[in-house]
């Protein structure tokens, strides 16, 4: 009769753990040299293991990070109001942010016709990585028109929230006036923040959001991690 592969039996005995809640999407297993010790095999064997783990979608390997639960895309609404909390709440997501930096500088090119500044012009930069449920799924930078919203960096510091920090200024509510979505690959600064391999598939957006008035008060950008965000489009009528 013949045996079963002990990288077989190995790959069983993970996914049951998998299956019964020990390790749950987002987690990290445990090392190969750590699974060798509790297998009683060589490493090599383990490798075959979570290899046909990864093929099958259960897993994902990290460079220099290691072996990870794979996670069920969030699903992430791009329409006429785009708000990354509200998004993920209604996802069963918890959100969190991280800032990278927040600094004024003045205005490039881009982001003077976006938000119909004049040459010279002082923007609010604000960069930062977007988490759900502690795991990254998101790059962003936001700029705002300086002038219009001095203090804002503080806000955004205290707040995170862009939201919650036009709020502040008067902003009690703002829509999307466009949004352009690009496929890129992730370079080697974007694959460390979002903990995926350099060159992995990510999505990017440029989005412009005005207030109620018709004035472009945001030009950002957001480079999500390709295996763990849906974007879904709703709104078409309003847009």
């Amino acid at each position: 009769m013949a045996r079963t592969a002990i990288w077989t039996s190995i790959n069983t005995a993970l996914t049951t753990d998998i299956a019964e809640g020990r390790y749950g999407p987002g987690d990290k297993l445990p090392t190969e040299a750590t699974l060798a010790a509790r297998f009683g095999v060589n490493r090599h064997t383990v490798r075959r293991a979570l290899a046909a783990m990864a093929e099958s979608g259960l897993v994902h390997a990290r460079r220099g990070a290691g072996v990870f639960v794979a996670q069920t895309p969030t699903d992430y609404p791009i329409g006429r109001r785009v708000r990354f909390h509200q998004n993920l709440a209604a996802a069963g997501r918890a959100p969190a942010k991280e800032i990278l930096s927040l600094e004024t500088r003045t205005a490039d090119t881009r982001e003077i016709e976006a938000l119909e500044l004049t040459k010279g012009a002082e923007v609010h930069v604000y960069e930062g990585l977007s988490l759900a449920d502690d795991a990254p799924i998101a790059l962003f930078r936001s700029v705002f028109p300086a002038a219009r919203f001095p203090g804002l960096l503080a806000d955004l510091d205290e707040t995170l929230s862009v939201t919650a920090a036009l709020n502040r200024h008067g902003v009690t509510d703002y829509t999307r006036s466009s949004t352009r979505l690009t496929a890129k690959l992730a370079n080697a600064t974007q694959a460390l923040h979002l903990r995926i391999i350099e060159g992995a598939p990510i999505l990017r957006t440029v989005g412009i959001n005005i207030d109620t008035s018709g004035v472009p008060i945001e030009y950002g950008h957001t480079w999500f991690a390709g295996d763990r965000v849906t974007l879904t489009v709703s709104d078409l009528s309003e847009m």
